[in-house]
């Protein structure tokens, strides 16, 4: 098992997509796993389900990211019931595709406080335990969306992004010192349950057609890539941006 005993926290863990296939793939190589959710219902459920399927230890917790009180009690009753925390995955984000000019201050400030501010606020809640412990790794998940100018309205989601990027290779810099890597996963369009509620069918079947390799990205493949960069094996990687995009984007 390669995170046996290791203590993973992850945003937005309970739903379909990455967060759970993460916290699933962490328990499956041994990691007792913290799931975080806006809802606790959804969260424990998860951990539950977590617990009897791999036999680790798991704790649902409900955290709105893009409240820091909220972020800072989360953390802290995950540190009152495992007393560490190894691994944090910033997996949290949402989207209200729109044109720049259609934008509302409300829709900005949501996509942004979810996907950037909540990043920072997590990370910031962490670090004094795992400066204190002089180990952690870190894994904020991004966008090519960041690298790349989308259509269908896509500027408020693509600036948070690159905004992720740039926050994560500053804060690889600052904390390398304590045995603390930090990097970023970019995922292209990877498929889940709650794609059809966002985008409509043919604009899900033009990004499909996008993609070089002939497999649609699953929540799997992404996680299995942060699973390489917080085992031992990607110890040496911090700072960096993954691409896991099926070659739709290289760079």
């Amino acid at each position: 098992m390669r995170l046996k005993g290791k203590i993973t926290f992850i945003t937005a863990g309970a739903g379909a997509g990455i967060g759970q296939a993460m916290a699933r793939t962490f328990a499956r190589e041994g990691a007792h796993v913290v799931v975080t959710d806006a809802h606790k219902e959804r969260s424990n459920s998860v951990a539950e389900a977590i617990k009897k399927e791999y036999g680790v230890d798991a704790m649902g917790i409900k955290c709105d990211v893009t409240d820091p009180n909220d972020v800072n009690m989360a953390v802290h009753q995950a540190l009152e019931r495992f007393g560490r925390i190894d691994i944090l995955i910033n997996n949290a984000g949402t989207n209200r595709p729109s044109q720049v000019i259609d934008i509302t201050d409300k829709t900005w400030e949501l996509v942004i406080n979810t996907c950037l501010s909540g990043t920072f606020y997590c990370c910031r809640a962490v670090l004094p335990s795992m400066i204190k412990q002089r180990y952690g790794r870190i894994i904020n998940i991004s966008s090519v969306s960041g690298f790349m100018g989308l259509k269908g309205g896509h500027a408020h989601y693509a600036a948070a992004k690159a905004g992720v990027m740039a926050f994560t290779r500053c804060l690889a810099m600052e904390v390398a010192q304590y045995y603390i890597t930090a990097n970023t996963i970019a995922p292209s369009f990877i498929y889940n349950k709650f794609i059809p509620t966002i985008y409509p069918e043919e604009e899900i079947d033009r990004m499909f057609n996008e993609i070089p390799y002939p497999k649609k990205g699953v929540p799997e493949d992404v996680a299995n890539t942060a699973l390489f960069l917080v085992s031992d094996e990607g110890e040496y990687i911090t700072g960096q941006t993954i691409c896991v995009t099926g070659g739709s984007w290289m760079r």
